[in-house]
């Protein structure tokens, strides 16, 4: 099987078997010791429990002998001794499989936190939230008790299964092979089992993420819903994944439906053949009376460790699926560095500078949002990007951010290619903050520090006056006052000014703000986008925006129309010319729209549709070229 295949439906990819088991093998030796101890005194339990059947026999002999009390009581006195000490072994084995169950559920845990957190932030969004969610809880939890239940309880009546065929075997090898042959209905039972049960298991996880993604994605967007009238299209959808995953239940449960009986019936079958057997052997003096009990007794016995394997079959059937799953985001992070969308740290920024040269971007092999842009972001510049809903304003912004790399052409900072920067160094180059933003469950302070974990109160305090936050200094417990259900709740408008007081902490080299400010009222809005360019005087700083005040305050304001940037220039010199700018411009003032200017002088299309420059002020080059004929 291909690893990181992919189901349909889905972009986070599905480890396979042998990723998976290379992951196991790695989880095993990370805590050897314990997997070592564990491993050796459940031998020694198995072993243990081993001695009471076999002391029965002879206490049958001895008594058809003529044997006395005295030696009756020796026997079963050593069946108490070993059956005390089989309690102590296995409980000890159980207590150090199940911390080694916890510790490996942990790295676990750490190590898919490690993988989302370096995926590119376009696959997260592609995979939806209700996919990694699903991995990230029902998928890791059913791992963790596997680990921690199952594991041992398999691994220990495995070892049981062995030592009680071994003993038969030893006491008369036509017996045991009487009882080996009388458990080949299980075999075949769960051979059928096992070759349904993990694309099953795989099929219900993935009607699970389904089904997780709808909800949120429901849930996350009631106002919305509503507003639409989208409520019948939204329960349809609802219902289709929960009827999805009440088949793939159902699917499951019937594979179970046919194992289990099919076992319990199979339980019988060793026993009586070793009976039967036995018995015919005994009529021809070939096995004592003594030996026959105890191989009985033995193939008995079979059944509770059986047993033990049989009702954690679905969950280790399951918890294979869900590690498979699990292992998936290491296969994504492969998957996205072949394809190019994360690549090994390049070489460094010569400088801040930024240009987007030629580029074209679609979303899903869909038509080109961006078509064709080219543009040149000097250091420490404010520039707006302004233009109609569709335009291209926000698929440009997370182009400037790393976050999508264009179909076409490039967008470097300082001569790197922006998407190839390692995770680290993009971070520090550019900050991408949009209005959507989250809160953690944890104190203001904590939810501030994860921007800057160095920062002082002092820093804090600074960063949030900055965005106009003074209402912390304000709160019951000021920066320790905690965040979250249950605790103080923030609205949207100061949720917001936490994320910008984050950016200014991060204090990177260049700011990318898509509506960041499109929750708060429209004075704190220019007060905290004013307090930013002053706090982050020197960086660079990229405005998205529909309030206009933001493009009278940039250095330079670039015009978006369907995928095209096609004025750039300061605001007075963008109102002056009468284009498209100026009549945003009046249509937000209120003003009757000014009659419409002739477009300024350019430079005359190269041969073949080659660009017209539009000069960029205070540079000597030009930066901004619009596409002549045959572009597209």
């Amino acid at each position: 099987m291909t690893t990181g295949k992919a189901p349909a439906g889905a972009s986070l990819p599905i480890a396979g078997p042998a990723q998976v088991r290379r992951a196991a093998v790695r989880l095993l030796r990370g805590d050897g010791r314990a997997l070592v101890a564990a491993v050796t005194l459940n031998a020694l339990a198995a072993a243990a429990g081993l001695v009471a059947p076999w002391l029965l026999g002879r206490i049958v002999n001895t008594v058809r002998a003529g044997g006395g009390g005295a030696d009756v009581d020796r026997y079963a006195l050593v069946i108490v001794c070993c059956a005390l000490a089989q309690l102590l072994l296995a409980r000890y084995a159980r207590l150090i499989g199940h911390r080694f169950g916890e510790r490996t559920s942990a790295r676990i845990r750490e190590q898919l936190v490690d993988r989302a957190l370096a995926l590119p932030a376009a696959t997260v969004e592609r995979a939806g939230t209700g996919d990694l969610t699903a991995r990230g809880t029902t998928d890791v939890t059913a791992v963790s008790t596997t680990l921690r239940d199952a594991g041992p309880d398999v691994f220990i009546a495995g070892l049981e299964i062995l030592f009680i065929l071994g003993a038969v075997f030893a006491l008369d090898p036509l017996l045991g092979v009487c009882g080996l042959l009388g458990l080949l209905g299980i075999r075949y039972a769960t051979r059928w089992y096992l070759r349904r049960a993990h694309t099953a298991y795989l099929a219900e996880g993935e009607a699970n993420s389904v089904l997780a993604e709808v909800l949120s994605a429901t849930a996350s967007g009631a106002r919305t819903v509503e507003a639409f009238g989208l409520q019948r299209r939204r329960i349809d959808a609802c219902e289709e994944a929960v009827e999805e995953c009440r088949r793939t239940r159902t699917r499951t449960l019937f594979l179970r439906s046919v194992l289990f009986p099919s076992v319990d019936v199979s339980y019988v079958v060793p026993v009586v053949a070793v009976l039967v057997a036995g018995g015919a052997l005994r009529d021809h003096g070939s096995v004592s009376l003594g030996t026959v009990v105890a191989c009985a007794l033995y193939t008995q016995r079979l059944a509770q460790p059986m047993d033990a394997i049989l009702q954690w079959v679905e969950q280790v059937q399951s918890s294979g699926a869900s590690f498979a799953r699990v292992e998936g985001l290491g296969a994504a992070g492969a998957q996205d560095a072949r394809d190019g969308s994360t690549a090994p740290d390049g070489p460094a920024p010569a400088d801040d500078r930024i240009e987007v040269t030629g580029v074209r971007y679609a979303y899903d092999g869909g038509r080109d949002v961006l078509r064709g842009v080219d543009l040149t972001v000097r250091p420490g510049e404010r520039l707006a990007v302004v233009g109609a809903s569709g335009a291209g304003k926000s698929t440009l912004g997370r182009l400037l951010a790393g976050i999508d790399r264009p179909r076409e052409g490039a967008v470097t900072v300082g001569g790197a290619e922006i998407a190839a920067l390692g995770p680290e160094r993009l971070r520090r180059q550019v900050v991408l903050v949009t209005q959507e933003h989250h809160v953690f469950i944890d104190t203001v302070r904590d939810n501030l520090l994860m921007a800057a974990p160095g920062a002082t109160d002092g820093e804090v305090h600074a960063a949030l006056d900055a965005v106009g936050a003074g209402w912390v200094a304000d709160l019951p417990d000021g920066l320790d006052t905690a965040l979250g259900a249950g605790e103080f709740s923030l609205d949207g408008a100061k949720a917001q000014q936490l994320a910008l007081a984050r950016v200014v902490l991060a204090d990177p080299h260049t700011l990318v703000l898509d509506e960041a400010t499109a929750l708060l009222d429209p004075a704190t809005a220019r007060h905290a986008e004013r307090a930013l360019a002053a706090v982050l005087a020197g960086r660079t700083v990229i405005a998205i925006a529909h309030r206009l005040h933001t493009a009278r305050d940039a250095d330079r304001v670039a015009v978006m129309d369907d995928g095209r940037l096609t004025e750039l220039g300061t605001h007075d010199e963008l109102v002056a010319r009468g284009g498209a700018y100026a009549r945003l411009w009046h249509s937000w003032h209120g003003d009757p729209a000014p009659p419409t200017a002739a477009p300024p002088a350019t430079a005359p299309p190269a041969p073949g549709g080659g660009a017209a420059s539009i000069p960029a002020p205070g540079d000597g080059r030009a930066v901004v070229t619009e596409r002549g004929p045959g572009a597209e």
